[in-house]
């Protein structure tokens, strides 16, 4: 098989964990006879230095040319004083997720076996493991819609709007991933309050009724949602959420896992096509220090393989290789250990 593939590190440590996954990329490449091209492009802050812009055209259209995306991390201090839309947040992130219609974010949370000991969770309430799915609908939503000031600047106002071929979309993913794992989807939002949440509810249930009845689906409020995460994650399967819940509760589930370093996520169309990322920051204090953890982007390429390119085997000989790593110790800083971002992603290669 033959792809190309858009690789946009980004800023911060972006450039040295993005290093480390094309570097696993490679090494499952050659093992299964595959040959992957990377076409490597500037996006965010890194693109402003040098472009003034932090989506240069030739970096959208080299994401718009390709079989799928690896993305690092984007922003940072040194840019915030930059207007609103013209952030690397605003105008690279948003930006090239509704360009490239990816609709669907999956974040899978799972603790994996020999890091049961970094969950913040006593060990009764991680019981027989943490394995979940964060489901965010990614285009629409208040990231998305209007926001304005007043004249004086003494108010705000920032508008949710969603529609019913956005939840009914998004509610789809959410179903079919749960058909393969344990077939249990939970709808969060905020019914109690929003107008939005509850035309999700209405459009969630009849998209169940008429296509998954043999799914079960149960509804819950925001905030308790965030409750039960830290209380009983394990009622937990497939979360299925709108933008904003969805970025604050993926984010909470990567700390019940031991480290935000170890999470992947990709960002999916109806097409399949996916740009492909960690869910963590550019995280600027520790960029150029070599101690960045580089398996959350390394787990984001087995993701790239699995639901871009149909490669499962591929995909699960990374997740592999990633698991007889840490059954064997090596551990990076946010893990309790002294591995640097080089050390473990060799390690990682050498394991596949």
């Amino acid at each position: 098989m033959k792809k190309k593939i858009a690789v946009i590190a980004g800023d911060g440590i972006g450039p040295e964990i993005v290093g480390e996954a094309v570097k696993v990329l490679t090494k499952i490449a050659g093992r299964f006879g595959h040959e992957f091209l990377f076409d490597e492009k500037l996006v965010g802050g890194a693109a402003y230095d040098v472009f003034g812009d932090c989506l240069p055209e030739d970096t959208l259209a080299a994401c718009q040319s390709a079989d799928a995306v690896l993305l690092g991390a984007v922003g940072g201090p040194k840019w915030d004083s930059l207007p609103g839309p013209q952030r690397p947040e605003k105008r690279a992130l948003l930006t090239l997720r509704k360009e490239l219609g990816l609709f669907a974010n999956l974040r899978p949370a799972k603790v994996w076996s020999p890091l049961r000991g970094a969950s913040p969770l006593k060990d009764e309430i991680v019981g027989d493991g943490i394995d979940l799915l964060v489901v965010r609908e990614l285009t629409g939503g208040v990231y998305f819609g209007e926001h304005t000031r007043s004249e004086d600047g003494l108010s705000a106002l920032d508008k949710m709007p969603y529609s019913t071929m956005e939840i009914e979309r998004i509610a789809r993913v959410a179903f079919e991933s749960a058909r393969q794992r344990s077939n249990r989807v939970t709808c969060v939002d905020k019914a109690n309050v929003l107008e939005t949440s509850r035309l999700w509810r209405e459009v969630v249930q009849r998209v169940h009724d008429d296509e998954y009845a043999q799914t079960e689906l149960d509804f819950m409020y925001v905030d308790n949602a965030a409750m039960q995460l830290v209380r009983a994650p394990s009622r937990f399967d497939v979360i299925l959420t709108e933008n904003m819940f969805g970025d604050i509760l993926s984010d909470e589930a990567s700390q019940i896992t031991g480290s935000i370093g170890m999470l992947p996520s990709s960002s999916l169309r109806a097409d399949g096509f996916g740009m492909y990322e960690p869910i963590h920051g550019s995280a600027p204090d520790i960029a150029g220090k070599g101690i960045a953890n580089p398996l959350a982007t390394i787990l984001s390429a087995a993701m790239m393989l699995r639901h871009s390119f149909r490669l499962d085997a591929e995909a699960d000989a990374i997740e592999a290789a990633v698991g007889r790593v840490l059954a064997g110790g090596m551990r990076t800083m946010d893990l309790g250990g002294n591995a640097s971002c080089m050390e473990m992603g060799a390690a990682v290669v050498d394991a596949i």
